[in-house]
């Protein structure tokens, strides 16, 4: 099983030095930006993914998958960017998100949803990629592995399948809800996040008591680990477990700056690895 590194985080600098940090921190390879800001822009796919990738590989780090926007077969750069992929060896892509924020909008999401699955279904194929549906809590169509379940269940895990996010399961399922979707998604799991959150309470000036999605610490959250690769481990999974070290912002317990971010990767990293030799044996 191979521990990469979501780029995102160290996207201020180029591909070489990110990798370089990467290394030093001891990953076994990056879960790479292809996408609007990425390390890899959409419209440069085709002179720069080559490059990028040989350079990480340089470096002793694999690329298994890359991180898109991509929702639909036919946006301007979509198929340069799966042909790519193919061409330099990267088997599965993270898809971008379909939007739910509606009531009453559901089922037409999810008819749209499918029918722009479809065609990248076929473009996957072509290309010999899987195209992965991300586990993403709140206002997205894939934030509950049931409904993630409906869009994918008639497609090849091999083209469409699912990209399982712990982190962001628990807060949308924290008692058992996480492992249900782990359960009814297990046939079409090609990839696998590693990140911890948790809820935090907030008191306005008028009394009022609200309630934010909070990354936090791999080890502090509320993703039981032990128990999330004790599941994967039962279905087979032996996929690349992307950390995303999303410790900048609001959205953080604490904002780290860069240097701080990497010091706790390197704990996320240790305490990942040994929790995964722990239950797969080392």
């Amino acid at each position: 099983m191979e521990l990469i590194m979501f780029s995102k985080m160290l996207q201020e600098f180029d591909v070489s030095k990110a990798g370089d940090i990467m290394k030093e921190i001891g990953f076994d390879g990056v879960d790479l930006t292809v996408r609007d800001k990425g390390h890899v822009l959409p419209e440069n796919v085709v002179g720069d993914l080559p490059k990028a990738v040989e350079t990480l590989r340089g470096n002793g780090l694999s690329v298994p998958q890359l991180t898109t926007g991509i929702i639909s077969a036919d946006e301007p750069h979509t198929e340069n960017i799966f042909r790519m992929a193919g061409e330099v060896g990267v088997p599965a892509l993270k898809l971008g998100y379909h939007r739910y924020t509606e009531f009453g909008t559901l089922q037409d999401v999810m008819q749209d949803t499918r029918q722009k699955l479809a065609g990248l279904a076929e473009l996957a194929r072509k290309c010999k990629v899987s195209a992965n549906l991300h586990s993403h809590s709140g206002g997205y169509i894939s934030a509950v592995a049931p409904i993630t379940y409906m869009l994918i269940q008639d497609f090849d895990r091999a083209e469409i399948g699912a990209y399982i996010d712990p982190g962001h399961m628990f807060v949308e399922g924290g008692f058992k809800g996480w492992q249900i979707g782990i359960d009814i998604l297990s046939p079409w799991i090609n990839l696998c996040a590693a990140k911890s959150m948790g809820f935090a309470r907030g008191v306005a000036d008028d009394g009022s008591v609200s309630w934010r999605r909070v990354m936090y610490p791999i080890n502090e959250g509320m993703v039981l680990w032990h128990e999330v690769f004790g599941c994967l481990k039962a279905i087979g999974y032996d996929g690349p477990v992307s950390l995303h070290s999303e410790y900048e912002g609001r959205s953080s317990w604490k904002s780290l700056s860069t240097p701080e971010l990497i010091e706790q990767t390197k704990k996320d990293l240790s305490y990942i690895r040994g929790v995964i030799n722990e239950v797969y044996g080392s």
